[in-house]
């Protein structure tokens, strides 16, 4: 087996012959080039020409054998290690490449549900393809009136022969409107406890009865859905798991998609640390003793973050599962945007809510409006901080509704 080193050699060298090197400068020359401030979602992957284009790109990586590198090599895997995928993805951030955010839900949540819950045939139909590219997947899982309480879902699937048919209503599914593919968590078994008869499947999403809405958000952005379901027939062949096990594959895919939230926007975009940063010594504010302590604060839970995230990838490395730990850090993440948004706030003051035109102001309107999301995605922030106090501190469960 190659070292670390090697592999990033390797893939320095196959990257540069596809795709032209990223300037280093770029993302911190002030004024120049988009000055948006990215926390969570986009309108880019609307376009077809732009999806199609980060599509060809995740399809050249896969075909050449960096698409899924940890992965198994029976469904296109390279067989490497987690800490390969880290270096490849250091590799990656070096280069000027489309943006790969319209996979995180399938390549970061439902690809390990399937992995660890699925049969042969599924792995065989929906792994190498959703790291490929060719498939895009959208969760269909959180409803209107089930608020944080997953398990509460009333989405019914009754067995009919070989299908199970499906009604009820889904919402905050991310980029259902483009995606191929949904996965399904709906209710097979009313008369057990509610997290005991609960089936996950993947649903096309062009099946006859599906209705897609899109729903505009006070970013301008618009990559959330709620989606109704109307006598929507799915095959028995596309469960994930037995009937009645859903719970479990919803687990497996909530802790990876916690690690996949706190670790949104990656080395290929600018931070909104880095922009805040600028954003004080471009107004001369470095040497005031309130914000240079409010910047203090931003570098050290960025840094705090950071080393919870190594901490992550080590144990998930020796081959132990996510956990709490995972809560811990998409809390920490979330409210870390919170602290920026907040920043920037008191550093532009009215130049944040009124479009001037000057660049770096009024752009930070969209990471303000846009970070509330991410307190959202992955559980609630005050789901988090119950998984952190029962399973990681043993404190007591909270009591539950009568």
């Amino acid at each position: 087996m190659t070292t670390l080193q090697e592999f990033a050699d390797q893939a320095r060298s196959f990257l540069s012959t596809h795709v032209p090197a990223r300037p280093v400068a770029a993302k911190r020359v002030w004024g120049e080039g988009s000055d948006e401030v990215v926390s969570v979602g986009s309108n880019e992957h609307d376009d077809p020409r732009s999806r199609e284009r980060v599509i060809e790109f995740r399809r050249l990586l896969f075909d050449n054998g960096y698409g899924w590198i940890s992965g198994p090599t029976e469904y296109g895997g390279m067989g490497l290690t987690p800490h390969h995928e880290e270096v490849f993805a250091d590799v990656l951030a070096e280069f000027d490449v489309p943006d790969q955010g319209l996979f995180q839900v399938s390549r970061g949540m439902v690809s390990p549900a399937i992995l660890e819950h699925g049969n042969d045939d599924l792995k065989k139909r929906f792994l190498s393809g959703i790291h490929r590219g060719d498939i895009i997947c959208s969760q269909l899982l959180s409803e209107p009136e089930a608020g944080s309480d997953l398990a509460g879902l009333r989405t019914t699937a009754v067995r009919d022969g070989d299908e199970w048919v499906v009604n009820g209503q889904k919402v905050w599914s991310s980029y259902a409107h483009i995606a191929h593919f949904g996965q399904l968590l709906a209710r097979t078994d009313p008369s057990v406890p509610k997290h005991q008869g609960l089936t996950m499947f993947m649903l096309p999403l062009n099946t006859p009865g599906v209705e897609i809405r899109p729903l505009k958000q006070m970013n301008g952005h618009s990559e959330f859905n709620e989606v109704f379901f109307n006598d929507v027939r799915v095959p028995h062949a596309n469960r994930v798991g037995e009937p009645g096990m859903g719970w479990r594959a919803i687990l497996t895919t909530l802790m990876n998609e916690r690690h996949v939230v706190a670790n949104r926007g990656g080395s290929t975009t600018v931070s909104p640390t880095e922009r805040v940063f600028e954003l004080a010594r471009q107004r001369g504010l470095t040497t005031d003793p309130i914000v240079r302590s409010r910047l203090t604060e931003v570098y050290l839970y960025d840094e705090i973050i950071r080393m919870l995230r190594l901490r992550q990838e080590a144990a998930v490395a020796a081959g132990h599962d996510l956990g709490p730990e995972g809560s811990i850090t998409k809390l920490l993440y979330t409210t870390q945007l919170r602290r920026i948004g907040k920043l920037a706030g008191e550093i532009l003051g009215p130049a944040m809510t009124a479009d001037s035109g000057e660049w770096g102001t009024y752009a930070w309107s969209g990471f303000l409006t846009g970070a509330p999301g991410l307190r959202i995605a992955g559980g609630t922030d005050e789901i988090q901080r119950n998984t952190i106090s029962e399973r990681a501190l043993g404190l007591p469960k909270e009591p539950s509704p009568k």
